[in-house]
């Protein structure tokens, strides 16, 4: 309830006149804030038809900080005048003026001062004129005074503009008697209690009325984040094309199935400590295919199965190490080393969607830690043109249908391509994946039969996430820098795919 004071004399300013009470003159009158008047309005209107009250708005300027200061001051140009003497002033010791800077300007406009820079010791300013009319301070005055009328709208404008100015919209209530009118205020009650009932009190009071079309409050409940929502589109798409998905249960992977499996050598920038995280406990892994993990060490040292290798001293201790995995294609290189150990060859087509580790420098589309999509097809003939067909179907399904191929070399792929897609928010063609046909020395060795190609391709999820909701920032998508506004207001699905 607003202050029963206010609330009384309220009433009775309503009932001594004929027309209506501004809510603006009752503040002013009894040298309180607007918005307690307000207040009272708002408690008279829940208690029924007491008041009738119509919300207006008027506009009227007012004199900013900067402007009072100059209407008791004179402008910022005439302070500049009055400061230079009959000898000049050097334009050096001017500019160090509080009001230096702008008055020389707006003096030089109105030709009230003068700069000789041809005088000995520099530059130096003097008077053009005896006598100057300050009609800013004038002006300023006129309007402090309450006779804004005196001033016409292009001379207010150019006030404002300077920033000594400003127009304030006021909204006031308009108040006139209700059809229940009355100077007596019956608290209304908000709930029938028991001891009413037992008392028979209740016929006596005056309830308020209930509002049958209110709505409840909203429950909370937990809200999908977009990038979980894309994922699980992402997933769906996969399953609709036929894909199995992989196991991708291990973040920690050995450098050999990170790195030795996929023909990437040990020397190779990516193993080093500025792009990979290495654990410290449990440092390294020793159970591996041992067959396999010769056929491994002979493809690289040597060379095998047409290819002549790297031709370097292959270790085991380095394929030993344990890191981060920064690839699923790990997860890839483990699903087709079991494939090829079933005897018979299937087809399949492979997908997996999960978190990787990269020991990158965090900017606006970089992470350390973000999802890899990765797709695999294993079949007799592919081709980069199935590559390009699958990676386009599997994009348009998604809605993203702006995309560029560019040429590019893996250890693992060869051919090898980058796929880019255009960002609307950034304007600029942003990567989102990489893909290419597995080489023959990764996969020979695991006993793949000849004959048999895989394409894979390995996807972003934050980039494409970023792109169908106009994220301009990684760092806006996950992170602790996350609108959860944003989490909260995102739609429960989108119409543009």
């Amino acid at each position: 309830m607003a202050d029963t004071g206010v609330v009384e004399i309220l009433l009775k300013r309503i009932e001594a006149v004929d027309g209506g009470v501004d809510s603006q003159d009752v503040a002013t009158a009894l040298s309180v804030d607007h918005q307690v008047v307000v207040g009272a309005v708002k408690s008279l209107q829940s208690l029924g038809d007491i008041i009738s009250a119509e919300q207006r708005s008027s506009k009227h300027w007012e004199l900013t900080g900067e402007g009072q200061e100059t209407a008791e001051k004179g402008s910022h140009e005439a302070r500049v005048f009055n400061s230079i003497p009959d000898e000049g002033l050097a334009q050096s010791e001017l500019m160090k003026l509080p009001s230096g800077k702008v008055g020389f300007s707006k003096a030089m406009s109105n030709k009230w001062i003068r700069v000789d820079k041809g005088h000995e010791g520099g530059p130096r300013v003097f008077r053009m004129v005896e006598k100057i009319d300050d009609s800013v301070q004038d002006k300023l005055v006129q309007i402090q005074k309450g006779i804004a009328d005196e001033v016409d709208e292009k001379e207010k404008n150019e006030l404002k503009k300077r920033k000594l100015l400003t127009e304030v919209t006021v909204k006031s209530y308009w108040m006139t008697k209700g059809p229940s009118f009355s100077t007596t205020i019956t608290k209304q009650e908000a709930e029938l209690t028991p001891e009413m009932i037992t008392s028979g009190s209740w016929k006596q009071k005056s309830f308020k009325p209930y509002n049958f079309e209110a709505l409840g409050v909203a429950l909370d409940c937990g809200h999908l984040h977009p990038l979980m929502k894309v994922r699980t589109q992402f997933r769906q798409i996969f399953l609709e094309m036929g894909f199995t998905e992989m196991p991708t249960n291990n973040f920690i992977e050995s450098s050999f199935w990170n790195f030795d499996s996929l023909f990437q050598p040990q020397q190779h920038p990516a193993r080093d400590q500025h792009d990979t995280f290495f654990l410290s406990d449990p440092a390294i892994s020793r159970d591996f295919p041992l067959e396999y993990l010769e056929k491994v060490k002979k493809v690289h040292s040597e060379g095998g199965f047409g290819s002549q290798g790297y031709k370097y001293d292959w270790k085991i201790e380095e394929a030993q190490k344990n890191i981060l995995r920064t690839h699923t294609t790990a997860v890839s290189a483990r699903m087709l080393y079991k494939l090829a150990q079933q005897g018979k060859f299937t087809p399949v087509k492979y997908f997996s969607i999960d978190r990787v580790f990269r020991n990158e420098t965090l900017d606006a589309t970089h992470l350390a830690e973000f999802h890899q999509i990765e797709g695999v097809v294993a079949d007799y003939g592919l081709t980069l043109g199935d590559l390009m067909g699958i990676l386009h179907q599997f994009f348009t399904k998604l809605g993203i249908t702006k995309l560029r191929f560019k040429p590019a070399f893996n250890p693992y792929t060869e051919p090898s391509m980058e796929i880019f897609s255009y960002h609307e928010g950034l304007k600029k063609w942003v990567e989102v994946g990489n893909s290419g046909v597995f080489r023959p020395e990764m996969l020979l060795p695991m006993g793949i039969p000849e004959g048999v190609s895989v394409i894979a391709w390995g996807l972003s999820l934050e980039r494409p996430t970023m792109i169908k909701y106009g994220i301009n920032n990684i760092r806006e998508l996950v992170g602790h820098k996350v609108n959860l506004q944003m989490v909260y207001d995102s739609p429960i699905c989108r119409l543009d795919s």
